[in-house]
């Protein structure tokens, strides 16, 4: 430590001894993976869509960042205060850039994207081949060569993405807790709330900058520049669009790696802001506190995890926080995770639109309700109760007002053969539907193919040629088609690429969704603080680093991950029409039911939320029975010693080591 003190000789290493340089790089590595997070959530679609997986599997790919968080964050516990904290953090950083480079390496390694359609280049340009033909002399069918499927499929290239995704788990492990933890060593304790305050900031705008960088993305073609854009004949509304993901995870990797560099200058200790000059504090009373401070963090954890263990397992409200959390945090990541999904399959909007506006209307008032609830908790001094019962109110009006969701919503893409009959009539979606009609029969067309065309009488069909289409004019997105049979109306019976767009009514659902999503992300966020205010203050001091530690274990493990694999199956059953393959197999989901998807969108959400109140209620009866020293005052920094049962109080009564005293040290822990 001494030797760390006197190298300050240059004005480069006197810059980077210095807190605040520290709080500035921490702010940016918030913010840098953050950015990678939101932006994969807005991307989801779009790998979907590149690799022709079931959303399942999507949710797979979800969760394997949790995975990786988890492989390490032990280790980041138990050791990472006794090595080089901002080296270690730095080196998270590079390994999070490192995991952004391989999610984008699939783009450079499989080739260029190849949508499925009905017209090839030279059909675009020269042919007819693919209209309704009356003397065809060959049925047309996707190729039946296993070998070519296999090629298709590219050895299972979204395997890359999930192990980029492992790694960035991996990496983004010492971040919070060890830049945390070096704060809080070696700033001022007055200063600490305000640089802890500082971080959270870079967390908000990372999303922001993430999900405006997703809509960018999702404009540009994936393969632009390598191919003429003015031969495609879909547009970014088209399920079967996909936008340049891989740009945006090469800018997340260059810009984690960038963030990286800082750290390698950093000192492995400061001196204690306050304390540089004190002369009563010698260099050998510091090595001394350094020592004694090591021995604490060598013995104390290890002597003391299963008696601490005991007791917050034996700590009923902590328990059911714990369940209450799972069973939140489900819901929370089932909805988040799929919102890009339902608005455009719900409202028909493309990826880079709903994107932008998830970044317009849900960020804003989620930071807003933060500021305000912690205003609001430090100016009245909330007690632990009020606290408690201010977030139970909060969160159930907000979860009332989210069933005004069920409301708002559109009906299903009027598909010919889908979701209604070529006369225009509804036809029941849970039975085999026929896309073959009197009109198209004669014309030897591909039944499975996802080309569709919107026809003049606002029906859309599958293709051209199941709409009866003879001849056509244009190229690319401008192709317009003549003589169709199949449509009956009052104009030529023409049609044109794409599916029939939804109504204005649809577009203002759209608006009011929005707007009340945004309402109730602000009311969310206002109950947020009070309720972690009961999780800290129900369990003991010594007990709070690893109480928090288990809480975020716990999530992790029966939330984080399980639940986007488990809901994305069950979006996958809502699925009306799988995308073929070149050899005939199913690939993405090109339609899906949107009532059905509704209702399991909100309702597993709003089933989950539900139970959660339960216990919650039970938490705010045992708060009233029990005296909290802070019931009165919530100035007091220390958590609540509740006095229990007699029952209860053999079981808290656990042997606790006299070594853990600090409160500060043992957050550095975990």
């Amino acid at each position: 430590m001494g030797e760390t003190e006197q190298r300050v000789g240059t004005p480069v290493v006197r810059c980077f001894s210095k807190i605040k340089m520290f709080l500035l790089a921490l702010t940016w590595a918030y913010l840098s993976k953050s950015l990678s997070g939101s932006y994969m959530n807005s991307m989801l679609t779009q790998i979907e869509r590149q690799f022709n997986i079931p959303t399942s599997i999507v949710g797979l790919i979800n969760g394997s960042f949790e995975m990786g968080n988890l492989l390490l964050i032990i280790f980041v516990s138990y050791f990472g205060t006794k090595l080089h904290r901002p080296i270690m953090i730095g080196v998270g950083c590079a390994v999070m850039g490192l995991g952004c480079f391989i999610i984008s390496l699939p783009h450079f390694l499989m080739g260029r994207y190849e949508y499925e359609t009905t017209i090839t280049p030279a059909n675009n340009l020269s042919s007819d081949s693919f209209l309704c033909m009356k003397n065809r002399t060959q049925t047309l069918k996707p190729t039946q060569d296993p070998a070519e499927c296999v090629k298709e499929m590219k050895s299972l290239m979204w395997i890359y993405v999930m192990v980029g995704n492992v790694i960035r788990g991996i990496g983004e492990t010492p971040i919070m807790p060890l830049g945390i933890s070096y704060i809080e060593d070696f700033a001022k304790s007055e200063n600490s709330p305000l640089y802890i305050g500082i971080l959270e900031t870079g967390k908000i705008i990372g999303p922001l900058i993430g999900l405006l960088l997703g809509s960018f993305c999702a404009r540009i073609y994936v393969d632009t520049g390598s191919v003429n854009t003015d031969d495609l004949t879909i547009t970014p509304t088209d399920t079967r669009w996909v936008g340049a993901w891989w740009i945006g995870f090469l800018i997340c990797a260059g810009v984690n790696i960038l963030t990286s560099i800082p750290f390698f200058f950093f000192p492995k200790t400061l001196p204690k802001k306050g304390l540089e000059d004190n002369g009563d504090v010698t260099k050998n009373d510091k090595e001394e506190k350094e020592r004694e401070k090591a021995k604490e963090e060598t013995h104390g954890i290890t002597k003391d995890f299963l008696p601490f263990m005991k007791s917050l397992s034996c700590n009923t409200i902590y328990m059911l926080f714990i369940f209450i959390s799972v069973l939140q945090f489900n819901a929370f990541v089932d909805s988040f995770t799929f919102l890009p999904k339902y608005l455009e399959q719900q409202f028909g909007k493309s990826t880079a639109e709903v994107v932008f506006l998830i970044g317009l209307y849900y960020l804003p008032p989620i930071c807003l309700g933060y500021l305000i609830s912690g205003f609001i908790m430090k100016k009245f001094k909330i007690s632990v109760k009020k606290a408690a019962s201010i977030s139970f109110c909060l969160s159930l009006v907000e979860y009332l007002l989210s069933f005004f969701h069920f409301m708002m919503a559109c009906d299903n893409f009027s598909v010919a053969g889908l979701t209604i009959s070529y006369e225009g009539v509804p036809q029941p979606l849970d039975v085999e539907n026929d896309v073959l009609a009197d009109c198209n029969t004669r014309c030897s067309c591909l039944t499975k193919t996802w080309d569709p065309v919107c026809g003049d009488n606002g029906l859309a069909y599958m293709s051209a040629c199941l709409a009866g289409c003879e001849k056509s004019v244009g190229t690319g997105i401008n192709m317009v088609f003549h003589n169709c049979s199949c449509i009956r109306s009052s104009g030529n019976s023409s049609a044109v690429l794409g599916l029939c767009k939804k109504g204005r009514d649809c577009a203002n659902r759209l608006q009011y969704y929005l707007i009340i999503s945004g309402i109730a992300c602000f009311i969310y966020s206002l109950a947020a603080i009070p309720g972690y205010m009961v999780l800290l203050r129900c369990i003991k001091s010594e007990e709070k680093s690893l109480g928090i530690g288990l809480h975020a274990f716990c999530t992790r493990v029966f939330a984080g991950i399980p639940a986007p694999i488990y809901f994305g199956a069950l979006i996958d059953r809502t699925c009306l029409h799988w995308g073929t393959l070149k050899c005939g197999e199913p690939g993405a989901c090109r339609m899906y039911d949107t009532n059905n998807f509704r209702r399991i969108y909100l309702g597993v959400p709003a089933a989950l939320r539900g139970s959660s109140y339960l216990p919650a209620f039970f938490i705010l009866m045992l708060l009233r029975k029990l005296q909290l020293p802070g019931g009165i005052d919530s100035s007091e920094t220390e958590p609540a010693e509740t006095k229990f049962t007699e029952k209860e109080s053999k079981c808290m009564d656990v042997k606790q080591s006299p070594k853990v005293e600090n409160d500060g040290e043992l957050k550095t822990k975990l």
